[in-house]
């Protein structure tokens, strides 16, 4: 099962072959259906953009590393000061009445309003600080989202094993140690990042009473976090320790979802140190994620998330997903099979003017555009403002690729060329996985190719049933059609996608 050891299969040429052929060809959407556009940020500030969201007026409101809040109206492009002196703002969202935003910030999430309309805050309010602060620089937040019952929910990363805690320091660091002080045979040994103080690796739910406690734990870095328009949260991590590849999680109650380091605050681990769990241990006790990009291909470090409403093309209800290593936005379309949810994973957008350090993402009011943040801190290089705007066209893609009882169904935007699609040898198709263990990241582990014995063609050309006997759960299946083309000749904008399959169905 994959989580335990075994041996690489690098060695099969033909998997390799597979990946290799259409790795170069692994497109994106191009510009004539969607234009990326660089937005200039306002007069004298940095440019990192740390956080966006829209507020009830129709204005973009931005966060900037540097401790500002701006508004920005898109039709007259101008930029108008609405706050300072935020310490490292990383999330905003509209609050409930106009000019009132909550903003995450490093110590704590902040409600910012402006109460006598003159388009400056004047109040700052604490909402939550419930959780600590060792003084690491990796202890970063991203949030808050809300449910349906009208909690708040954050996500907090994990403290750098390259740096200890300094003071001042808020909360009681734990005296558990970061390694197993007699590492056994088969024991987890270390843990890299660690959780020196409260809710370090936890996602935290924030009552209406502003009461805050840890909804689920084992995150490394979990730099975004969405509510589906149905209330249900998902959280992004990033590759590391304990972390194979860049995943997508669904949060729920109590999940564990992998990095030990956070369980020195579950309740079941008072009094067990978890670096002193074996991994199988771990493994049973993870939730699997809904979600892996395969690491290089589509994910580096995953970043804020952002669900489609109507107008932007036909993607609408799919998740949307900033890259920071890249100068790429991936797309995700969810399906839920025996209550779990898993699905596929495509590239959206890659280059077409695209930059780098990708962070934070929220859509127009009108659903037709979707805007970025981008910020340089850390290992990204470029910084700023930018959006991608659908061009009233729909690009030929797959739009779903969903598991079935005997294969996968691929629905496509447009009416596809029978010729190419409806041919087995159109598509080339690997399994493989990624370790669960503490070492940092994950190579794609036997990987092994699959053979899709039959592709059936609707009537309508608008799906492809591809029959695939080898369906294995807890793998992902990496599907690279190499020519379809749209019955008037389009080629696919994106060429490859990736689904988890943690569920086979029934």
């Amino acid at each position: 099962m994959p989580g335990s050891s075994k041996r690489l299969l690098w060695s099969g040429a033909r998997a390799v072959a597979i990946i290799a052929a259409a790795a170069a060809a692994a497109g994106q959407v191009p510009s004539a259906t969607y234009r990326v556009e660089t937005v200039p940020g306002p007069r004298g500030i940095e440019p990192e953009v740390s956080a966006i969201a829209f507020g009830h007026d129709g204005r973009l409101y931005a966060t900037f590393r540097r401790g500002y809040i701006y508004s920005y109206e898109p039709r007259s492009r101008q930029w108008r000061r609405f706050a300072e002196g935020l310490h490292t703002p990383l999330g905003i969202a509209a609050g409930e009445g106009s000019g009132e935003f909550l903003v995450a910030q490093v110590p704590e999430l902040t409600r910012v309003a402006d109460t006598d309309g003159d388009g400056k805050a004047d109040l700052f309010e604490t909402v939550s600080d419930g959780w600590g602060l060792s003084g690491n620089y990796h202890e970063f937040i991203a949030g808050p989202v809300r449910d349906r019952e009208g909690n708040l929910y954050v996500s907090l990363g994990l403290a750098s094993g390259n740096a200890d805690p300094r003071p001042p320091v808020r909360g009681e660091l734990t005296r558990r140690p970061r390694r197993a002080e007699q590492p056994v045979e088969g024991k987890v040994n270390r843990i890299g990042h660690y959780s020196p103080i409260r809710y370090r690796g936890c996602s935290v739910q924030i009552r209406p009473d502003g009461g805050a406690r840890a909804y689920s734990c084992g995150f490394r870095q979990p730099n975004g976090i969405v509510a589906n328009p149905q209330g249900e949260i998902f959280a992004s991590d990033n590759q590391g320790d304990w972390v194979g590849t860049s995943p997508i999680h669904h949060v729920t109650e109590g999940a564990f979802h992998g990095h030990p380091a956070s369980l020195h605050w579950h309740p079941e681990f008072l009094g067990v140190n978890p670096v002193e769990q074996t991994v199988a241990e771990l493994d049973r006790r993870r939730k699997r994620p809904a979600i892996l990009f395969p690491q290089g291909d589509m994910g580096g470090s995953s970043a804020g998330q952002a669900f489609a409403p109507g107008g932007f093309g036909p993607f609408e209800g799919q998740m949307f997903v900033a890259e920071w290593t890249y100068p790429r936005v991936l797309r995700v379309a969810l399906q839920r099979v025996r209550g779990v949810y898993q699905g596929a994973a495509f590239p959206f957008v890659e280059g077409n003017g695209l930059r780098m350090a990708n962070n934070r993402m929220a859509f127009s009011p009108d659903g037709g555009t979707l805007y970025i943040a981008q910020t340089s801190r850390i290992w990204g290089s470029t910084e700023g403002l930018q959006r991608i705007v659908w061009q009233r066209r729909d690009p030929f893609d797959i739009l779903t690729m969903e598991l079935t009882s005997r294969g996968f169904e691929l629905t496509f935007t447009k009416p596809v060329d029978p010729a190419g699609a409806g041919d087995p040898a159109s598509y080339g198709l690997v399994r493989y996985y990624y370790r669960y263990h503490a070492a940092y990241g994950s190579p794609k582990t036997e990987v092994t190719p699959v053979k899709i014995s039959d592709a059936v063609v609707s009537h309508d050309r608008y799906r492809v049933t591809l029959e695939v006997r080898d369906l294995r759960e807890g793998w992902l299946y990496d599907l690279r059609p190499l020519s379809i083309r749209s019955h008037d000749g389009e080629p696919l904008a994106a060429t490859m996608a990736a689904y988890t399959l943690n569920r086979l169905v029934e």
